[in-house]
């Protein structure tokens, strides 16, 4: 069963990630339940989805444009960026776009392919929950801490190291 931890510890997942199946149909959505659906299922009928009595969310593939969901995006609880393989980076930018350019508040959640390794990088660039792949290890206590700092300008640190260099006289 896949683990999800927000906000640095572990939870119950109270989201159902519908994805199509071999035939490419989607599976029809509980009519309580709280849902993600695809990018182009939420396009096909926005107005549907968010008549619906659960909450629906929105997740995205690698290749899929942020900016198509810029009309909603106050609406939306969770978005969730899908990496498909582990060596797959292009939900990074997707992550930034959507905090940085989009000004997205909401729970923006890592799926797919997600490792207790990736859990520092992907919070940096704005992640703040994570579905862990089934089979993969797991140390709640230390996935946050991977690394003291960066050299790198990200989301949750705006400033280059270089600028936050303490001088001693």
């Amino acid at each position: 069963m896949p683990r999800y931890i927000k906000d640095g510890k572990a939870q119950i997942d109270a989201w159902t990630l519908l994805r199509a199946d071999e035939s490419g149909a989607l599976p029809a959505a509980p009519a309580d339940a709280d849902v993600i659906v695809p990018l182009a299922a939420w396009l096909a009928d926005p107005a549907g989805w968010q008549a619906r009595p659960g909450r629906t969310g929105v997740w995205l593939a690698p290749d899929d444009e942020p900016a198509r969901l810029a009309p909603y995006l106050a609406s939306l609880a969770v978005i969730a960026v899908d990496f498909p393989v582990f060596t797959d980076g292009r939900g990074y930018s997707l992550a930034r776009l959507l905090r940085e350019r989009y000004d997205f508040a909401g729970e923006l959640r890592a799926v797919g392919d997600v490792w207790q390794d990736l859990i520092h990088p992907l919070w940096q660039v704005g992640f703040d929950a994570f579905l862990i792949k089934d089979g993969k290890a797991l140390n709640e206590k230390d996935c946050y801490n991977t690394f003291s700092d960066g050299y790198q300008v990200t989301y949750r640190q705006p400033q280059p190291l270089f600028r936050r260099r303490v001088t001693l006289s």
